[in-house]
């Protein structure tokens, strides 16, 4: 007798999306959302080197929100 395996998606990387909402803050003039946008794009780090977030990260905005998607998982600090 032979048995039946399920065949599913083995070691499927999961991603990370965070999704950072500045709709006061810009309404009231505080602060600019593409200044924050580009504060995003460089210094958050991809293999231990700032600015360098290759096709694993991605920083979009929309409006007056921005959304960090990753594919691989950030560290913990």
């Amino acid at each position: 007798m032979s048995k039946a395996t399920a065949s599913g998606a083995k070691g499927k990387k999961k991603g990370v999306s965070f999704t950072v909402d500045c709709t006061k803050p810009v309404e009231d003039k505080i602060m600019d959302i593409a200044s924050l946008e580009k504060f995003l794009q460089e210094r958050i780090k991809v293999g231990g080197k700032a600015g360098a977030l290759g096709d694993t990260v991605t920083v979009t905005r929309e409006k007056s929100k921005i959304t960090v998607t990753s594919d691989s998982n950030f560290s913990k600090r």
